[in-house]
């Protein structure tokens, strides 16, 4: 869902007269991995990094901070909140790109509206999933590893009233909990009655395009990949989904959200050539034109120019509408060093409990445990 935008390197090659070289666009975990190896190592020259709010703490010391590169007016029409989801204590270490924040898909063909709370959404979503001539058909599919599945237990732990991280110190977490077990029990209850056993492999990409593909009755997604859900091309299901808000939990909407930036790193041998392309990709008209393939821009003149060619009742008019509401529950991880391991140790542990290795109640209790090491850098 982020690959467009990349699309617009010539453009900026040919005003710039300088040639861009793309190294590689994987996706964040593999992104972060090799961030990882080849920094530490070294062997390393990049001039600009895509990286994330939530990860960005970690990998600061191979970071710059961009606020002499940037005066004021470059940032007023980016939004406060990303800003300063970009910054890391007080300074700014990224431009912002987006607000990453979930909205429901359903198949309209087969619901009459959507579901009212997740005890709805399970049972729905149970009645659907069957086996026909055509294959399986799965009620609800979600990732099941890495920060997929991690947001999504990290979400629902929240609606069902649970506080994961405390505002400040290390990012020990707590969910071994009843919010912990609610949450917990119902990501295993979809997996075992409404999703497709390969969840545990799947990263954001498969479930997408499952639903895509007319096998899936729900799913999630960030803004950024809505374009596909409607091109013809690439979607089985045009014209026979809508979208909604979350449904509430027992303790009201919380929505994983953070932002993707893009970074100078230390390594950067033109700064002024790298600061021209920063500007180029997150400019007016770079967010324009993600936001017209449906992402959620940092700039408010962008999400303007886009909103403003939604006609109105359309999809993707009341899809902006429930983006504007949806960023009222954005539920954002903290920023933290050792914020991603804390994560790893999250994803992995509840996974075990998807995958019948442990019980619901022994994965929360030993999750924790591993997690809160994790934060304190063991």
């Amino acid at each position: 869902m982020y690959d467009p935008l990349y699309g617009r390197l010539a453009e900026f090659e040919e005003r710039e007269g300088v040639k861009v070289e793309t190294v590689v666009a994987p996706t964040h975990p593999d992104l972060n991995e090799r961030i990882e190896d080849e920094f530490a190592s070294g062997a390393t020259s990049y001039d600009l990094i895509s990286t994330h709010t939530k990860y960005a703490p970690s990998q600061r010391r191979w970071l710059t901070p961009l606020d002499e590169d940037l005066d004021a007016g470059e940032l007023e029409h980016f939004s406060p909140r990303t800003l300063e989801l970009a910054r890391i204590e007080g300074q700014l270490y990224g431009v912002p790109r987006n607000l990453d924040v979930k909205l429901l898909l359903y198949r309209t063909d087969m619901m009459e509206d959507q579901p009212s709370s997740w005890e709805d959404l399970r049972e729905t979503a149970s009645r659907l999933r069957s086996t026909g001539p055509q294959g399986e058909f799965y009620g609800f599919v979600f990732p099941g590893k890495e920060s997929g599945l991690f947001g999504h237990f990290f979400e629902l732990h929240a609606m069902a009233g649970g506080r994961m991280f405390e505002d400040d110190g290390p990012p020990a977490p707590h969910f071994d909990d009843e919010a912990g077990l609610w949450a917990l029990g119902l990501l295993k209850d979809l997996y075992e009655w409404a999703a497709p056993q390969e969840i545990p492999d799947w990263h954001y990409d498969e479930v997408a395009a499952c639903f895509r593909e007319g096998r899936a009755a729900m799913s999630t997604d960030w803004p950024g990949g809505f374009y596909t859900y409607v091109d013809p091309g690439q979607s089985e299901i045009v014209g026979r989904f809508d979208v909604a808000l979350y449904p509430e939990g027992p303790a009201g909407r919380h929505i994983y959200s953070s932002s993707h930036t893009f970074a100078i790193p230390s390594t950067a041998s033109d700064r002024p050539a790298a600061t021209r392309l920063l500007r180029f990709l997150t400019s007016r008209e770079s967010q324009a034109y993600e936001a017209r393939l449906g992402t959620l821009p940092a700039r408010s003149d962008s999400l303007e120019d886009a909103r403003s060619e939604a006609g109105e009742g359309s999809l993707a008019d009341r899809r902006w509408r429930l983006l504007e509401r949806a960023q009222e529950a954005a539920l954002v991880p903290p920023k933290h060093p050792n914020y991603p391991a804390v994560e790893d140790a999250i994803w992995e542990g509840i996974r075990e409990a998807l995958l019948g290795n442990k019980s619901v109640e022994r994965a929360l209790e030993d999750t924790e445990a591993a997690a809160q090491r994790a934060a304190d850098g063991a």
